[in-house]
């Protein structure tokens, strides 16, 4: 496929996939995403580190849950903010408390500024394949995070089975997750 095909492609399956996901009720989302977050507790009690989450946007699944576990473990914990457009995310630390302000998308971020490098990083999925790589809203945020910090963090792809294609066309930019978590199970790379 031609890179401006595969463009176009992209574009329309990312539009396709975030309709399926949307679409899903909100009790599909609510059971799958307690299997999910069963398997991320049981996948990351064993691995210390920062752990980079995310805010849920447009009907993702939700770790919120996951990160009050993560705090009362005594883990730290960081959200991504984009700080440059064209340039990789920057992680801050941050406690459920503390200050968020309306960043990307009016996507809530820590308002301190408390740069952190996570050990583990997970990653929402719109879409995945079976080589583990990950289709995303499209701005290359998080393949440009996984290959600018130093030491590069553990990936956790995180979604729901449906996101499953054959595959993204993976083009030399992008960079595959080590691991997808659905509420089917883990799947390593």
């Amino acid at each position: 496929m031609k890179p401006d095909d595969v463009k176009l492609w992209r574009r329309a399956e990312r539009e396709r996939l975030l309709a399926l996901r949307q679409g899903l009720s909100a009790e599909d989302r609510s059971r799958w995403g307690e299997r999910i977050e069963s398997e991320l507790r049981f996948f990351l009690a064993e691995r210390p580190g920062i752990l980079g989450v995310y805010w849920p946007f447009r009907a993702e699944f939700d770790p919120r849950g996951l990160i009050d576990w993560a705090i009362a473990a005594g883990r730290a914990v960081a959200l991504p903010v984009v700080v440059d457009k064209q340039g990789p995310l920057e992680y801050r630390a941050w406690r459920p408390g503390e200050a968020l302000v309306d960043g990307v998308w009016k996507i809530p971020v820590p308002e301190k500024r408390d740069i952190v490098v996570p050990a583990i990083v997970l990653a929402p999925l719109v879409g995945f394949d079976r080589a583990s790589y990950r289709l995303g809203y499209g701005g290359g945020y998080f393949d440009r995070t996984l290959a600018a910090l130093a030491p590069r963090p553990l990936a956790i792809g995180v979604g729901f089975d449906v996101q499953r294609i054959e595959t993204i066309h993976p083009q030399n930019f992008d960079v595959p997750m080590d691991l997808i978590v659905t509420e089917t199970g883990t799947r390593s790379r």
